[in-house]
């Protein structure tokens, strides 16, 4: 199903045939999304010096039949990761706060901690381990290679810059583990990703949000990411990586502690680190 037509796209591809005064009532509506998906006809009539018809007929003329739904189709938006800003007047500093802690206290039971310890094991022996992170999910995948090249060598994150992945995927073996990271506004590659990887056959972990539908795979490890803000959170992605390397780290037991020790005296020797 072809996602809904957004709210700037509607009023652009309209633009040319609206009125002077539709126009002003448009150009609200796309600078000020904030403000569209609080006000009604009447508050947006108000608010931009038109009448109350010219803002009806606006909404005609865009293909809605009244302003809800209008603000309807940000909400739609939003939930599918467009950055719109959906202003409700409270605090946005405890609200954001508030809705990190639920996807914090989520983990505990969507993170099946037999699960996490099995996905730990396999990397902790992988000859190899490749990390790719694709587009949102690039910054998780850096952060969690970070931590997985202090606990054991030959960790690649991919794709590197101007790179791609199919070179990557080739001459993995069945004890070599690709972690994914797909979350939400996922390129449309990574579904062919996925299935080259089962056809190669290492042994997978996947790290997405729950709007990924069913994907195969060894293991996956769903985070929420919804968000008060116009962006979507990650600091359960976050906190998934740290457990993660977490468990890897003590799966490699003096192995990784000895790993963990020589890297600390390069540091120290190399004078990399401040205070």
């Amino acid at each position: 199903m072809s996602p809904p037509i957004g709210l700037a796209d509607r009023i652009e591809g309209a633009w040319q045939a609206l009125s002077p005064q539709e126009q002003r009532v448009a150009d609200f509506l796309r600078t000020r999304p904030d403000e569209s998906a609080l006000y009604n006809s009447s508050e947006l009539a108000r608010r931009t010096g038109v009448s109350k018809a010219t803002v009806s007929r606006l909404f005609r003329r865009l293909g809605f039949a009244d302003s809800r739904q209008a603000r309807d189709l940000l909400r739609v938006q939003r939930g599918a990761g467009l950055p719109v800003v959906i202003a409700d007047g409270g605090d946005p500093i405890a609200a954001q706060v508030a809705a990190d802690v639920l996807h914090l206290q989520r983990l505990t039971g969507d993170v099946d901690a037999a699960a996490l310890t099995a996905a730990a094991a396999a990397i902790a022996a992988a000859p190899r381990v490749v990390v790719a992170g694709l587009r949102s999910g690039f910054p998780i995948a850096m952060l969690l290679r970070q931590a997985l090249v202090q606990a054991r060598p030959d960790v690649l994150l991919v794709p590197e810059h101007g790179q791609t992945l199919g070179e990557e995927l080739v001459g993995l073996g069945a004890e070599d583990v690709v972690i994914v990271v797909g979350l939400r506004r996922r390129p449309a590659v990574l579904g062919p990703v996925l299935r080259a990887l089962d056809s190669a056959a290492p042994r997978t972990v996947l790290i997405a949000d729950p709007s990924l539908p069913p994907s195969g795979g060894d293991w996956r490890f769903d985070v929420g990411i919804e968000s008060t803000s116009p962006f979507d959170s990650y600091a359960a992605a976050a906190t998934l990586v740290s457990l993660l390397a977490g468990a890897v780290l003590e799966a490699l037991g003096e192995t990784g502690a000895a790993r963990v020790a020589a890297i600390s005296a390069a540091y120290e020797a190399l004078g990399e680190l401040g205070d």
